[in-house]
C-alpha cells in the first residue's frame, strides 16, 4: 500500500465555488502525512453512452485511470431534488465501464455530503451509495457525514469558523484512512 495513501475526491458538484468543493477543499488541509487526497474533475466527462465505448473520449479515459491508481475514493455530493446530482452519477457510470472492467470495483470509498439545509444531503447521500454497493465499493458506515448549514461552514480563507465541525471532519479522515488500509486489495 502506498504511503502516503492517494485518495481521489470525487466532487458531485461542477459549480467552482460550490459548497461540496469548498469542504472538500478545507478537509484536504485537514490530511495528516498519511493521506493525500486530490479532487479529481468530473465536469469534462460526456454523458455515458456505451456506443462510445469502442474509442471512448480521452476524458473517460483519464478519469478512469486516476481512479483506477488511487487507493480510495472520497466521495462528496451536495443534494438535488433528494438525490445526488447528475453529474456524479454519470462519473459513477463512466467509471464502472466497460463491463468487467470498473475502475471502482474493491475500492474504499467514504462519503461526505452537505447542503444549507438541516438534514445535510441525507437523501443525497443514501442514493449515492446504492450507486457505490452496485460497483463493488465497500464504503465505510461510520462516522457518518451529513454536513448541514454548508452556507456558513467556512471563512473566506477556506477553514471551518466551527471547532466542532473541523474536529469532526479530521475525525472522519482518520476513520476513513483507518477503513481504507482495512480494506485494501491486495
Amino acid at each position: 500500500m502506498n504511503y502516503p495513501l492517494d485518495v481521489a475526491a470525487v466532487v458531485g458538484s461542477l459549480r467552482r465555488e460550490s459548497y461540496t468543493r469548498r469542504l472538500v477543499e478545507a478537509m484536504i488541509k485537514l490530511a495528516g502525512p498519511s493521506i493525500k487526497v486530490e479532487i479529481v474533475p468530473i465536469g469534462a466527462l460526456a454523458m455515458y453512452n456505451q456506443d462510445d465505448e469502442p474509442a471512448p473520449p480521452q476524458p473517460w479515459v483519464d478519469f478512469r485511470a486516476r481512479i483506477k491508481r488511487a487507493d480510495a475514493v472520497l466521495f462528496a455530493t451536495p443534494e438535488y431534488n433528494r438525490s445526488m446530482p447528475g453529474c456524479l452519477k454519470n462519473a459513477i457510470d463512466v467509471g464502472s465501464r466497460p463491463y468487467g472492467q470498473s475502475a471502482w470495483a474493491g475500492k474504499p470509498a467514504a462519503v461526505v455530503s452537505c447542503s444549507p439545509g438541516a438534514l445535510g444531503a441525507f437523501g443525497a447521500q443514501h442514493h449515492l451509495r446504492q450507486s457505490l454497493a452496485a460497483v463493488d465499493m465497500p464504503t465505510m458506515a461510520h462516522p457518518e457525514a451529513y454536513i448541514s448549514g454548508s452556507d456558513k461552514l467556512l471563512d473566506a480563507n477556506g477553514d471551518f469558523v466551527n471547532r466542532g465541525t473541523r474536529d469532526f471532519c479530521a475525525k472522519f479522515l482518520r476513520s476513513f484512512e483507518t477503513w481504507i488500509r482495512r480494506n485494501a486489495a491486495g
